[in-house]
């Protein structure tokens, strides 16, 4: 195996990952390693999990609709990211894949879709969701893959919430104007990250949020965003106060 790692075609693979097994590869794996990057049996891919890391594998068969691939060296330990839930009410489809991929590359360790008053997409795709995730994790060399929870409503959420998770929304009239000087007033620990509609949160909402002692309300600066924009902006500032972009 002389070609770079960085070269070699990552594949996330569910089932079991140790040193000398010999692993399945899905119809659609098979697909991709052999029509797309046109592999052959022979060559290298890493596959890898958020269980037991990633390894560098040699493929045994590639058939038509039908692969394998033998585990050689584990080149990865997992790598969970910090313990911070995106939650998020769903938008229309591209931008929906967008949200999906763009909170997997920023860490969030589980997407949790929530249906508010506002919230215009009312079906979501579990699986494509989880495909999406998937996708991202492959693309930027992340040895693991967050968990996606199904949609349920905002409210029946936020019943059931578990009060040692922070919640951190965004809110144009949050109390403190420096989103950095908000974030450092939030209590250690597991987090969420809460991102309304493309509407806005109702006043209702706004409202039973302001109620709950464990929600901390944070603004964007002084432009208004899209919610898909405004996911990522708030991500960046959670991770650089509270999660793994601290020194």
């Amino acid at each position: 195996m002389n070609t770079p790692l960085h070269r070699i075609p990552r594949v996330h693979h569910a089932g079991p990952l140790a040193e000398g097994a010999e692993v399945a590869l899905e119809a659609a794996q098979v697909h991709y390693l052999k029509n797309v990057m046109r592999l052959a049996e022979g060559d290298a891919v890493r596959l890898f999990n958020g269980r037991d890391g990633e390894w560098l594998c040699v493929i045994t068969a590639l058939k038509k609709k039908a692969g394998a691939a033998r585990c050689e060296e584990k080149l990865a330990e997992p790598a969970p990211p910090p313990d911070i839930d995106y939650v998020f009410a769903p938008l229309k489809s591209g931008r929906l894949d967008y949200i999906v991929q763009k909170a997997t590359e920023m860490g969030a360790r589980r997407l949790r879709p929530v249906f508010t008053r506002h919230t215009v997409a009312r079906k979501v795709n579990r699986h494509k969701l989880v495909a999406n995730a998937i996708e991202a994790a492959e693309q930027c060399n992340l040895v693991f893959v967050p968990e996606v929870l199904d949609a349920a409503p905002l409210e029946k959420v936020l019943s059931g919430w578990d009060e040692a998770r922070q919640i951190v929304y965004c809110d144009e009239a949050a109390p403190i104007a420096d989103p950095l000087e908000a974030l450092r007033r939030v209590p250690q620990g597991p987090l969420a990250v809460l991102i309304g509609p493309e509407g806005g949160f109702a006043p209702e909402e706004q409202e039973m949020l302001r109620k709950l002692p464990f929600v901390h309300a944070i603004r964007l600066g002084p432009r208004i965003m899209r919610a898909d924009t405004a996911g990522v902006a708030a991500l960046a500032l959670v991770q650089a106060v509270l999660g793994d972009w601290r020194g």
